[in-house]
């Protein structure tokens, strides 16, 4: 059996593998008695940085020119909506000028026509007028009764109209939402605030007030009643 020899060496074990990343320095004696450097040695070990290890790359990352081109179709798309947006509101404002133009036209007709039947309905009156001028009367009262047939003509032609007088007489309360007061008067036979007279008529056309009557208010601050003056 051979003895080991005392001075050899012991070498490293061949089923003991370093860890990763190790960084214990194998010193042996054999490099001092070369002439090595304890404190140089022991520099180098303090300067050792080891390599960081490079991080993996994401595996979903896309190519820069797949999301350039993907911009672009969306940019494309926003553009083509802008255009159809521009395109629809370009044709509502024609369409609402179109029907503001209609509606004028229209309501111009109407007002034209309304005025054609109106006009219709007094032109005989006028020609009523006419004959009554140019005839010959024998006496006052014929003259009078043709005036009167041409009033209730002309009556009758504003009712065909839908105008119609305001049912205000002498001793009405006055009711300045049908009536426009010219001045004041006393009269002790009616009550204070009443018509004492009527000096132009009052017209409605349909449900609205076409002309407000023109009366004379009587002013009786004493309050006298028509039997207090009899």
């Amino acid at each position: 059996m051979t003895e080991p020899n005392p001075t050899s060496k012991p070498g490293p074990s061949p089923d003991v593998i370093p860890p990763e990343n190790d960084l214990t320095v194998d010193l042996t004696l054999e490099e001092f008695d070369d002439g090595g450097d304890l404190q140089a040695i022991a520099d180098e070990i303090a300067d050792y940085e080891p390599e960081a290890p490079r991080a993996a790359e994401p595996a979903d990352r896309e190519d820069p020119d797949s999301e350039l081109a993907q911009a672009k179709a969306r940019l494309a798309a926003l553009e083509k909506a802008e255009s159809e947006h521009r395109d629809k509101h370009h044709r509502l404002m024609a369409d609402f000028t179109n029907h503001r133009n209609r509606v004028a036209r229209e309501t111009q007709l109407a007002v034209t026509l309304a005025e054609r039947k109106l006009l219709l309905e007094l032109l005989p009156v006028v020609d009523s007028f006419e004959r009554c001028l140019s005839a010959t009367y024998n006496t006052v009262e014929d003259f009078h009764n043709g005036i009167v047939l041409i009033h209730k003509q002309m009556q009758e032609a504003l009712r065909k109209a839908e105008v119609e007088p305001l049912e205000i007489r002498v001793g009405d309360p006055f009711d300045a939402q049908t009536a426009e007061a010219l001045t004041t008067t006393t009269q002790r036979a009616l009550p204070d605030g009443s018509v004492a007279a009527i000096y132009e008529r009052g017209y409605r056309l349909r449900d609205q007030l076409l002309r407000p009557a023109r009366v004379i208010v009587n002013n009786n601050p004493e309050g006298d009643t028509p039997q207090d003056a009899n």
